[in-house]
């Protein structure tokens, strides 16, 4: 199985900021970005940005971040059409996955899991959850929702921040090792380096399967 190197930043994607990473780091494969604005949390991917991007070879994961928890079944629905809705305007195609940002402090239950994977399954784009599996609820909740609908487990890409091992260069990369929640599981990124002090992004390895899956 082959694993590969990316980056993703709240910060949009400038010449300048691209630059640092291929000179610091080295060339990333995709590049996470998030589909709105959040105050003090991310800014919006811009079509620039994605111009940008796709004329250096990198493709997007595309990221929504914007609500501040996960709790309800209907909670779970509006999340999931908010990001197809911020996906469709920015031009994502069909079949790309789209990430929930699910944050380690977040109150997590398995009906939003559900609720978000059932709007997310109808629509035309495949179903992502960026989380913690150590820190917070998310993992307790996972399972919980894969007990009651083992097809949650089959449509679900999941996107782990741990164990983090600080941010490295491409070719420094460590293997392959996320931590993933306690049943079956789609564990297919993982965030490894968060917050490097020299180009503001973070590191990731993702399975070669779910780069398939990237704009």
């Amino acid at each position: 199985m082959r694993y590969i190197w990316g980056v993703d930043s709240a910060a949009k994607v400038t010449t300048d900021l691209y630059n640092c990473v291929l000179k610091k780091y080295g060339k990333p494969a995709y590049w996470g970005r998030y589909l709105t604005r959040v105050e003090n949390a991310s800014e919006e991917l811009t079509k620039e940005e994605v111009q940008l991007l796709h004329n250096s070879g990198t493709k997007i994961v595309p990221i929504y971040n914007n609500f501040s928890e996960a709790i309800g079944y209907d909670k779970g629905r509006v999340v999931a059409q908010n990001a197809t809705f911020h996906a469709k305007r920015i031009g994502v195609p069909t079949g790309t996955v789209i990430f929930a940002n699910v944050e380690r402090f977040f109150n997590v239950d398995k009906d939003w899991i559900k609720g978000y994977v059932d709007v997310m399954y109808k629509s035309t784009y495949k179903a992502g959850i960026y989380h913690d599996p150590i820190q917070g609820e998310f993992a307790a909740a996972y399972c919980q929702a894969v007990q009651e609908n083992k097809e949650v487990a089959k449509q679900l890409i999941l996107w782990s921040a741990e164990p983090q091992t600080g941010v490295t260069k491409s070719r420094q990369a460590p293997a392959y090792q996320p931590k993933k929640p306690p049943c079956i599981a789609n564990v297919w990124g993982w965030q490894y380096g968060r917050d490097s002090a020299t180009c503001p992004i973070d590191t990731n390895l993702i399975d070669q399967r779910l780069f398939s899956q990237l704009w």
